[in-house]
C-alpha cells in the first residue's frame, strides 16, 4: 500500500478499525518526541512535554498495530510505553 491510497491529498485524518482517529504526521510526531525524550540533554520541562505528547497518542499508535511490527530499542521509552 502506498501512502496515497491510505490517505489522499485533501485528507488529513482517516479511522482506524476500532473507530480511533488518526492524524497525518502521528507516527513522524512520535518518532521526533521519542528522540527528544531520549536525548539526554533534553532540558526536564521539554522532556516532560514531549512525554505527555507520546502518552496521548500511545492509542493511536497501538490501534495502527505499530508496536506489534516495530520495536522499540531504547529500554526506558519501551518501558514508559508499556507502563501506559
Amino acid at each position: 500500500m502506498r501512502a496515497e491510497e491510505l490517505l489522499p491529498d485533501g485528507r488529513d485524518r482517516i479511522e482506524a478499525s476500532d473507530g480511533q482517529v488518526v492524524r497525518k504526521g502521528t507516527i513522524g510526531a512520535f518518532l521526533a518526541n521519542a528522540s527528544i525524550w531520549s536525548d539526554a540533554s533534553t532540558q526536564t520541562a521539554q522532556r516532560a512535554q514531549v512525554e505527555r505528547d507520546i502518552l496521548d497518542v500511545l492509542p493511536t499508535l497501538r490501534s495502527l498495530g505499530m508496536f506489534d511490527v516495530c520495536v522499540v530499542r531504547d529500554a526506558a521509552l519501551q518501558s514508559l510505553i508499556d507502563s501506559n
